[in-house]
């Protein structure tokens, strides 16, 4: 049997003798860091390719969990001004909907920046840290952080296939 190498250097790996927090935040950037390595290198036009029959898109799915990052983390942890919690069907459709000038480029950094400010929003908070939510009553950030691997993992598996039918490429790096 072939032996398997591990990357020492990946940030789940890092964790793997770690407190619970650097755990779950390690899996999280993992799999924000691969749902970005989709996305970059594509074309403008090839990350906005219908390729499956719904509108599903790598460009779409990044625009998808910038909103998700969004919404779990500062709109429900620590709203502000103007940040409004999404629970409608119609938010999370029109969420993979592209503009005439979202770019690979523009995409990334807007989702860099959502990213970023999760973490920070986040670190204010210890993992027993509960607030309302207006659909499961209340959640704790431990839950939040589990719910966005969840979804980041399972967003970044769609763009891998939808890369994979653009050009080829596989794989989380």
């Amino acid at each position: 049997m072939a032996t398997i190498s591990i990357d020492p250097t990946r940030g789940p790996v890092l964790a793997r003798t770690g407190d619970e927090r650097a755990v779950l935040d390690a899996f999280l950037d993992f799999h924000r860091a691969v749902v970005l390595r989709k996305l970059r290198g594509l074309s403008d036009a090839d990350a906005a390719r219908r390729l499956v029959p719904s509108a599903t898109t790598v460009a779409g799915l990044v625009k998808h969990l910038t909103m998700v990052e969004d919404n779990w983390f500062p709109c429900l942890l620590a709203p502000g001004p103007g940040d409004v919690y999404r629970t409608d069907e119609e938010d999370a459709a029109a969420s993979f909907a592209l503009a005439e000038d979202d770019t690979v480029d523009s995409l990334a950094a807007g989702y860099e920046r959502a990213c970023a400010r999760s973490r920070a929003t986040a670190a204010r908070f210890d993992l027993d840290h509960v607030v309302p939510h207006p659909q499961l009553g209340e959640v704790s950030l431990r839950w939040i952080l589990v719910h966005m691997i969840e979804e980041t993992a399972r967003h970044a598996g769609h763009a891998d296939i939808l890369r994979e039918l653009t050009d080829g490429s596989t794989g989380a790096l």
